[in-house]
C-alpha cells in the first residue's frame, strides 16, 4: 500500500460549499450531515504513483516524487463519472504542490459532493522522518503553505500520517507539529481538527501512541497539544484492501467496517487504490488509463468495491449531540514506551534567518540539487570533523525520548549545516559549498544565543514567507471570501483527526 516512511499532519479545513457539498459536522466520535444523519466515509486513494526508490532502506517502497492529481483538471473531469459510479464521497490525496492551481479539480469534485483528504507532507524531505525526527521551519512553512492554498475550498481536508510499526521517538515532534498547526488554523479563524494516521503495529504500541498523541500534558482537559484521535473522536481506516497475488479483491472488509460491530468506533474508510500502484505488499489499482490519457477502464476489483459500497450504509445512530470529547492525562514514560511529554518549541523563521545572517561561514551549495549533499556534509561534520575539535552536534539535534532539544534543532537543515561550518573554526570551504560572511565575526554559539534566545518557546506561527491564503474560487466556497493573509471562518467539516492506528490492514478485526 501507499505508506510513508515519515510523518504527515492532518487538519480539517472543510466548510460549506455553495453548490453540492453539504456541511458535515462532528459530535463526539461521530460525523453527521446537515439532516442529522450519520456520515460514513466511502473513500478511495486517488493519486498516480511517482518514481519509487527500491533501495534497501525504503521498506515501504515510498515514492521519491509525486504527481499532484488535483492540479490536472482534465484528468479530474475524465475520472469524475468513474468515481461517481463507484459511489465514493471522499478522495485521499497523499501529496500536493501548493504553488499550483487546483480550482478546476476542487470545483469538479465539490459539485459532485466529493470531499478530499489531503496530506500536508511531501515525499522524502517534506515530512517528519521516523528515523531522525525533527520539527523544523522548512516543514512548518510547507504545511502552512498547503493550508493557505486549500483553505478557500469547501471540500478540502488536510492530513497527517506516521508509517512505523513500533517507533515512538517521533511522537513528540508529531505532537508539536499538531500544536503549531492548530494554533495557525485558529489564528486564521479556521475551525479545524488535526489528526494522525499510522500503520498497524503491536497492541502496546498502538494503545500507548494513541494515548500519548491525544493526551493533555497540562492536565486541564485542553486540546491545544492533542491530536484528535482519542477513542471518543471520529476514526476511519486511512487505507484498506490487501491483495493476494493473482486474485481479485472481494472487499469483505466493507460490510464489516460498516456493520454494527465496527460503527460504534469507526466512520468508514479509504480503499486503496484508484490508480495502479506497486508496493512491498503487492500490486494495487482498480483502473487503467489509456495512453492518450482520455479513457478509463475499470477492473474486477473496481466492480466488487462498487457493489460493496452500494450495499454499505451504516446505522443512523446515535443521535447528533449525544456524545462529547475529552483529553486525558499523558501516559507515564516506561521501558516499553519511553517517551517525553516535553515537546520541541515552535520553529521560528525569523530566529533561524537571523542566525543564518549572523554566522561567519554560510552553507551555499553549488548545485540546485543539494539535498543529498546537505545530509552528507552534516554527517561528516558530526561524525568526523567536530569530534576532532572536542565539539558535538547537540545544538542541531533533538531527542523525543528524553525531551531534550538543541538550541537550533528547529532550523532547516541548510542553516544547521551553516552553524556546523561556522563552529569548526577552519577555512570556510567545504568542497566549495561554504561562503565566508565578511559582515560577521560572532562565534556560532553566540549568534545562536542572540537570535534564538528561547528555543523551547511556543508561539502562533505566521504565514510562510511568500505565502498567501487561497481565495475561494467562484462557485466552490461558502459565504465570505479572503485574499492575502486574511482568513474567512469556514464551517468545520469532519473530525478526521481520528486517523488512528490504521493504514496497512488486512481485516478490520486486526485493530480491535
Amino acid at each position: 500500500m501507499r505508506l510513508s516512511l515519515s510523518t504527515t499532519i492532518s487538519a480539517l479545513l472543510l466548510g460549506r460549499s455553495a453548490h453540492a457539498i453539504s456541511k458535515i459536522s462532528r459530535s463526539g466520535r461521530y460525523l453527521y450531515d446537515e439532516s442529522g444523519s450519520r456520515f460514513f466515509i466511502k473513500g478511495i486513494a486517488y493519486q498516480e504513483q511517482g518514481a519509487v526508490d527500491t533501495s534497501s532502506d525504503n521498506a515501504f517502497l515510498e515514492p521519491s516524487t509525486f504527481i499532484d492529481p488535483l492540479a490536472q483538471s482534465d484528468a479530474c473531469t475524465r475520472d469524475l463519472p468513474t468515481l461517481k459510479s463507484l459511489g465514493v464521497n471522499v478522495l485521499r490525496i497523499y501529496s500536493v504542490d501548493s504553488t499550483k492551481n487546483h480550482d478546476g479539480c476542487m470545483k469538479t469534485f465539490s459539485d459532485a459532493g466529493i470531499y478530499t483528504i489531503i496530506d500536508l507532507s511531501l515525499p522524502l524531505n517534506g515530512s517528519i522522518d521516523r528515523t531522525s525526527p525533527s520539527w523544523t521551519t522548512n516543514l512548518l512553512d510547507e504545511y502552512t503553505k498547503t493550508i493557505d492554498a486549500f483553505s478557500g475550498y469547501g471540500n478540502a481536508v488536510l492530513g497527517l500520517q506516521l508509517a512505523t510499526k513500533d517507533a515512538v521517538s517521533p511522537a513528540p515532534f508529531v505532537k508539536a507539529a499538531a500544536r503549531d498547526i492548530k494554533a495557525y488554523l485558529k489564528s486564521k479563524s479556521i475551525p479545524a481538527l488535526v489528526g494522525y494516521a499510522a500503520i498497524d503495529g503491536p497492541s502496546e504500541f498502538r494503545g500507548g501512541m494513541a494515548k500519548f498523541l491525544s493526551c493533555d500534558p497540562s492536565g486541564k482537559n485542553s486540546d491545544d497539544t492533542s491530536i484528535d484521535l482519542n477513542y471518543n473522536i471520529p476514526a476511519y481506516f486511512s487505507e484498506y484492501g490487501c491483495v493476494t497475488q493473482g486474485q481479485s479483491r472481494t472487499w469483505k472488509e466493507v460490510p464489516v467496517l460498516f456493520g454494527d460491530q465496527m460503527t460504534g468506533i469507526w466512520s468508514g474508510g479509504v480503499a486503496f487504490s484508484y490508480f495502479p500502484a506497486a508496493s512491498a505488499a503487492g500490486q494495487f489499482g482498480m483502473v487503467t488509463i489509456s495512453t492518450d490519457q482520455k479513457t478509463v477502464t475499470t477492473s474486477t476489483d473496481f466492480d466488487n468495491l462498487k457493489s460493496a459500497y452500494a450495499a454499505a450504509t451504516g446505522p443512523n445512530s446515535p443521535a447528533s449531540g449525544s456524545s462529547s470529547s475529552s483529553f486525558g492525562a499523558c501516559p507515564a514514560s516506561s521501558a516499553a514506551f519511553a517517551i517525553s511529554t516535553t515537546l520541541p518549541g515552535t520553529p521560528s523563521d525569523s530566529g533561524c534567518s537571523c542566525l543564518d545572517s549572523a554566522l561567519s561561514c554560510q552553507y551555499r551549495p553549488q548545485t540546485p540539487n543539494f539535498t543529498a549533499i546537505t545530509g552528507e556534509l552534516i554527517n561528516y561534520a558530526c561524525s568526523t570533523l567536530l569530534p576532532t575539535k572536542g565539539l558535538n552536534c547537540d545544538a542541531i539535534g533533538g531527542n523525543g525520548t528524553t525531551g531534550v532539544y538543541g538550541a537550533i534543532s528547529s532550523c532547516d537543515p541548510n542553516i544547521k549545516l551553516s552553524y556546523l561550518m561556522a563552529s569548526t573554526h577552519q577555512a570556510c570551504s567545504f568542497s566549495g559549498n561554504g561562503t565566508v560572511n565578511a559582515a560577521s565575526t560572532a562565534a556560532a554559539s553566540a549568534a545562536a544565543s542572540s537570535c534564538i534566545a528561547n528555543p523551547g518557546a511556543v508561539s502562533t506561527p505566521s504565514s510562510a514567507p511568500g505565502s498567501s491564503s487561497k481565495a475561494s474560487p467562484s462557485g466552490s466556497s461558502g459565504s465570505g471570501s479572503k485574499s492575502g493573509n486574511s482568513a474567512v471562518a469556514v464551517e468545520p467539516f469532519l473530525a478526521l483527526g481520528g486517523m488512528a492506528v490504521v493504514g496497512l490492514v488486512s481485516a478490520a478485526a486486526t485493530l480491535l
